[in-house]
């Protein structure tokens, strides 16, 4: 008898060295309750910042690929870190919004737009045109975006006009495309029944002046987007 409560004592975990009456020993251990079913841990708040750097817009997807699971990025949000902008967009609480604070949240949740036209137009400075709206260009058969959150404009490109006269630029480190000043101006003209032929004489006289756009680029870009009937016109009214 005195062997089996020996023996017995020597697999009593209260017996342990450090551990109470109670207490599981170290092989026993169980996960902490906020670990996930495979004990990992969450990350921390800090660490999830430090991640998501100066990164002002993301996606839960952009955020999951630099080690910010879902549950992290609620509890930004919970705890005012990270701001949602929209459905499946948000904003890192801290990044100071710039003039295009819209228009980069639009371009994030459009990754393949180009923004155009009125919101093109204030980007550069010409004209005097404050769009409440941001215009962008999707291609001719692409579907819509819904994004009832965000005021937008949506035209169509098609052919050669997806490409010509675009360019790359960033907007609150958001990755965009736009129309440069020579291309919007022809655009102004091509789409003048929705800006206004007002607009677009603006636009191509602050153009010519600041040199943004030479006479030389709005023709050549108004023969690729075979428009060159709406502008030579004009351009020989300014010229005479």
């Amino acid at each position: 008898m005195s062997a089996v409560k020996s023996t017995c004592r020597q697999f009593d975990s209260s017996s342990a060295p450090g551990y109470a009456r109670g207490v599981s020993a170290p092989n026993d251990r169980q996960p902490p309750v906020s670990a996930d079913i495979f004990g990992h841990q969450p990350r921390s708040s800090a660490f999830a910042m430090r991640s998501l750097g100066a990164k002002t817009f993301f996606r839960p997807r952009e955020a999951a690929a630099m080690g910010v699971d879902s549950r992290t990025l609620r509890r930004l949000v919970d705890d005012g870190s990270v701001e949602r902008v929209a459905r499946g967009l948000y904003r890192v609480a801290e990044a100071e919004p710039t003039e295009h604070y819209t228009l980069a949240a639009v371009c994030a949740r459009v990754p393949g737009a180009i923004v155009c036209l009125l919101s093109a137009l204030s980007v550069h400075g010409l004209g005097t045109q404050l769009p409440w709206q941001e215009w962008i260009a999707i291609p001719h058969k692409a579907r819509a975006p819904r994004l009832p959150e965000l005021p937008v404009k949506v035209v169509r490109f098609s052919g050669a006009s997806l490409r010509y006269g675009v360019e790359n630029v960033v907007f609150e480190g958001v990755p965009a495309r736009i129309t440069s000043p020579a291309r919007t101006v022809v655009d102004c003209f091509r789409f003048r029944r929705l800006v206004g032929r007002d607009v677009a004489l603006e636009a191509l006289r602050d153009a010519l002046r600041d040199r943004q756009a030479s006479v030389g680029e709005i023709l050549r870009t108004a023969e690729v987007c075979r428009a060159r009937s709406l502008v030579v016109p004009v351009l020989e009214v300014l010229a005479g």
